[in-house]
């Protein structure tokens, strides 16, 4: 009997509207009420989730930043495990020499270069130069919705997180360009101490090797005294491996990639088909 879900947003709990429908909701509040526990596991920072939910009576417990941190359904801080300073300082001094957009996901903020969304709309620029005929509708759409997020806080260089001596939990790299990602993921996936996750089509994230959606959700199971075998986890992304391969069962979106759903044990509809409601409608039929 599945006692606990952990559901990821992006591209899973939201449609590509970028928003949660009203039957999302429902079935949440329906599991909420059943007993089931429902954990919201995502790349997001977790103040960004609060902002996601505030109007829907939700609360939840939150995995967030790649299982970076977990924090309680009234806001605590339950576990975090962030990036060693002295490597992420490296890091993030490489990315600003290699051209990189970044996000840098901390406790209370998501910090981001200030000429950043400068260097992706010169990216989007150079794409439309190079072939005039492209569309660029679904690039400007990906760019839309990274920017959506809650708490951005606009810096001249990584220097100014090392003066605010704050946790470094994700690493967030973005480009439009496939082969300077390529080269990124390569060059940032051989750090020692760091795994390397992609949560879109145009990031990579840098976490410490102890943080995944995965072990954060080993941890809250713990904590809550509920055994793996009766968790389930939803999700739709490679940074969602971790949690589907260690729940009791694990569900792909029907937009989920192919490798996704090939490690899965079901498949759900789509994101925009309410597929997270399909699949609790399914456990509750069975409570």
């Amino acid at each position: 009997m599945t006692s606990l879900i952990a559901i990821d947003l992006d591209g899973t709990l939201l449609n590509s509207k970028n928003e949660i429908s009203l039957e999302n909701i429902q079935a949440i509040k329906e599991a909420q009420n059943a007993g089931i526990e429902i954990v919201i596991a995502t790349g997001r920072a977790h103040f960004d989730v609060q902002a996601i939910f505030k109007d829907t009576d939700i609360k939840t417990w939150i995995i967030a930043a790649n299982g970076a941190t977990i924090y309680d359904p009234e806001g605590n801080l339950y576990h975090h495990q962030p990036i060693d300073p002295t490597t992420a300082y490296k890091v993030l001094h490489s990315l600003e020499q290699d051209g990189f957009y970044y996000e840098v996901f901390s406790s209370s903020c998501i910090y981001t270069p200030n000429n950043g969304r400068k260097l992706l709309q010169i990216e989007i620029d150079r794409i439309q130069s190079a072939n005039p005929d492209v569309s660029i509708h679904h690039l400007e759409e990906a760019l839309s919705k990274q920017f959506s997020q809650t708490g951005f806080t606009f810096i001249d260089s990584y220097k100014n997180i090392e003066e605010a001596d704050t946790p470094v939990y994700n690493i967030l790299a973005f480009s439009f360009f496939e082969e300077k990602l390529k080269v990124g993921w390569s060059k940032y996936g051989q750090i020692e101490g760091l795994t390397i996750v992609s949560s879109a089509n145009h990031n990579f994230e840098l976490e410490h090797q102890n943080a995944s959606k995965g072990i954060a959700l080993e941890l809250l199971s713990e904590k809550l005294g509920i055994a793996l075998e009766h968790t389930a986890a939803i999700g739709d992304s490679m940074n969602d491996l971790s949690m589907l391969s260690r729940a009791g069962v694990g569900i792909a979106m029907g937009n989920a990639k192919n490798s996704i759903k090939e490690v899965a044990d079901l498949v759900t509809v789509t994101n925009d088909e309410n597929g997270v409601a399909h699949f609790i409608q399914s456990v509750l039929s069975n409570v």
